[in-house]
């Protein structure tokens, strides 16, 4: 029936491959949502004959592909506020490092789709952000370029969506807080309805964040909205969504909170940001979404399950030794036990010959509490107390009723530094708060003034915002002479007893002073004599070369006018040095004069002695 010329059968090896190929292909040609369904009992025969596939093998690697595909659409389909905790974990089970580019298309699409659950996506991208930050920054660049060919074509849509999702993203610190800033900018540049109505949404988003990070920012922007509103060049209807804007402003945003409690899942320090502008030239990535045969598909495999484990903290002898110490524990809380029935029933018998185990009646023992509860009790009631006043003097009147016992002054003051550093922008709360207990008595100065050494002691340990704050908050004190300036004998500039952080600190704290008393003031502290000594560390005149480090430093920060008496040390050194020469020379001079004088007179005596004796001798040989 063929013919003389069919092509012979193929091999019977190569017969499942191919069937099994063309079952594949079927599929895919089913759809984008995932191919036609597949009845279970031939699913199963599918993934028998997939696990006798070679790995290597094109047909293997596009199933699993396939496969991925799948189940990252189905989880991200699935997400909402409350079953996002359980599922993240479902999501890192699948290889995303191979997949990020199909979970990148896959949360975009979904977003697009359902705007009013962007939220949400933008909570999962932070928790991936901090295991797998190759997926956050795909996504970022994504939805930056998205945006930008939205508003090149005048797509309100999608512009709209893209604009929320950018804006959900910097609630997160995903993307910088600048990126808000660039995007609100654009679309005020030049306005139209469309871009107005998109930068009113847009602003409602991040405008607590900018309100928290950025607010010279918002300002700004918010300037701009009130002059579109007295040019009247847009619609009413638009001007009335401004209007609201400024309500909203008002309200402090009340309504629109930048992360949701229940979706505030990630610790902001454990957060990576990225600098990603609107004009950057940013890749995205393509080829990601689509298959190609990986040559180390096995090693590959075996990497992402490495880098699992490392994420969900599996460990195959976590749970034998887990068992291990349990059984343990129940065995020691049985032993204790026991002994505690058998103290209990010797102490009720008496003991032998009626010894009581040194118990006598009328002798109390005094217990002594080891676990610091109240030293706990005493941070807890200082953490509330300043953290639900409404203002400083209200926090400085209840905690001075607290009647803090002499000794325990640090705890209020680390739990100050300790708050004020926490936040997320410098709050002058805290530095008046801080400055009304220095000026109400002697021993709150000397308390901050051990603080102060101590902060600058560990000042290396702190981030970068942590340790802007701690420097304003003294700022703050020592502006306002809450804190004396005696304090800043602890510093010493120079290269060796300074580190970078150290010498942040000194800059922040240098450039408050000089903002807030000016250059000539704070001129004048530091050269006044009485306190020179004090301030030796932080002009140092010892060594030229450290006199040339601190010249550079205050002059790198804008603070140069401050070093004039060291450069005017600096140049009179020479002059110094050759003084200093002359007058050693002049003293070994003197001492070598009064060395030959000595010298001369010792030779002289013994002259004389010598002429005695010679006549004498002369005078007792003519007598005989």
């Amino acid at each position: 029936d063929k013919g003389p010329d069919a092509p012979p059968p193929p091999p019977a090896a190569k017969k499942a491959a191919g069937s099994f190929a063309d079952e594949a292909a079927a599929q895919k040609a089913g759809g984008r949502t995932g191919g036609v369904y597949i009845p279970p009992f031939k699913l199963a025969a599918m993934q028998k004959e997939m696990a006798k596939m070679d790995k290597a093998s094109k047909e293997f690697q596009r199933l699993k592909w396939e496969q991925l595909r799948k189940q990252v659409n189905g989880l991200i389909n699935k997400m909402n506020v409350g079953n996002l905790k359980l599922l993240v974990p479902d999501l890192f089970e699948i290889n995303l490092v191979r997949g990020r580019g199909l979970l990148a298309r896959a949360i975009m699409k979904a977003q697009l789709a359902s705007p009013g659950f962007t939220h949400i996506y933008a909570a999962l991208v932070a928790v991936l952000n901090t295991k797998l930050p190759e997926n956050g920054e795909l996504i970022v660049k994504r939805v930056i370029v998205g945006f930008r060919r939205a508003y090149k074509r005048r797509d309100k849509t999608l512009a709209t969506a893209f604009a929320k999702f950018i804006g959900h993203l910097c609630n997160h610190q995903i993307a910088h807080e600048l990126l808000a800033l660039q995007l609100l900018t654009v679309l005020l540049d030049e306005p139209t309805d469309d871009s107005v109505e998109i930068a009113v949404s847009f602003t409602k988003e991040v405008g607590q964040l900018l309100e928290q990070l950025s607010p010279k920012g918002l300002h700004a922007i918010f300037e701009r909205f009130r002059g579109i509103l007295h040019e009247g060049t847009i619609d009413k209807r638009v001007q009335y969504t401004i209007e609201g804007l400024f309500a909203v402003r008002k309200s402090g945003f009340t309504d629109f909170p930048s992360v949701p409690e229940e979706l505030d899942l990630v610790d902001r320090n454990d957060q990576i940001t990225f600098e990603f502008g609107l004009d950057d030239q940013l890749d995205k990535q393509e080829m990601l979404d689509v298959f190609k045969v990986d040559p180390e598909y096995e090693t590959n495999e075996r990497m992402w399950k490495s880098i699992r484990a490392e994420i969900l903290g599996e460990s195959d002898d976590g749970s034998s030794s887990g068992s291990e110490s349990d059984d343990e524990g129940s065995d020691g809380s049985d032993e204790s036990e026991d002994e505690d029935e058998d103290g209990a029933g010797a102490a009720s018998w008496g003991g032998p010959s009626g010894v009581t185990g040194g118990i006598e009646k009328g002798v109390t023992d005094q217990i002594e509490d080891l676990t610091e509860q109240d030293l706990i009790n005493l941070r807890r009631t200082i953490y509330l107390t300043i953290m639900s006043s409404a203002g400083f003097e209200e926090c400085a009147h209840k905690l001075a009723k607290l009647d803090i016992p002499e000794g325990h002054e640090m705890e209020l003051c680390n739990m100050l530094i300790e708050c004020c550093s926490q936040e997320r922008t410098y709050l002058r709360y805290y530095g008046l708060l801080g400055q009304r207990f220095c000026l109400m008595d002697r021993r709150w100065c000397v308390t901050f003034d051990k603080a102060f050494e101590d902060q600058y002691a560990m000042i290396h340990r702190l981030e970068t915002n942590k340790l802007r704050n701690v420097a304003k908050f003294f700022a703050h004190l020592l502006q306002t002479d809450g804190l004396p300036w005696t304090c800043l004998e602890y510093i010493h500039l120079n290269e060796e007893e300074t580190t970078s952080s150290s010498r942040i600190f000194i800059k922040i704290l240098a450039q408050e002073l000089s903002e807030f008393l000016g250059i000539a003031k704070i001129k004048q502290r530091f050269l006044d004599p009485y306190m020179a000594q004090i301030f030796q560390g932080l002009f140092p005149k010892d060594n030229p070369r450290n006199t040339r480090f601190a010249i550079n430093y205050w002059t790198s920060i804008g603070l140069g006018s401050l070093t004039d008496d060291l450069r005017q040390h600096l140049k009179d050194a020479p002059k110094r040095l050759r003084e200093q020469q002359m007058e050693l020379a002049r003293q070994q001079a003197a001492m070598g004069g009064a060395r030959s004088d000595s010298d001369s007179d010792s030779s002289s005596s013994s002259s004389s002695s010598s002429s005695s004796s010679s006549s004498s001798s002369s005078g007792s040989g003519s007598g005989s």
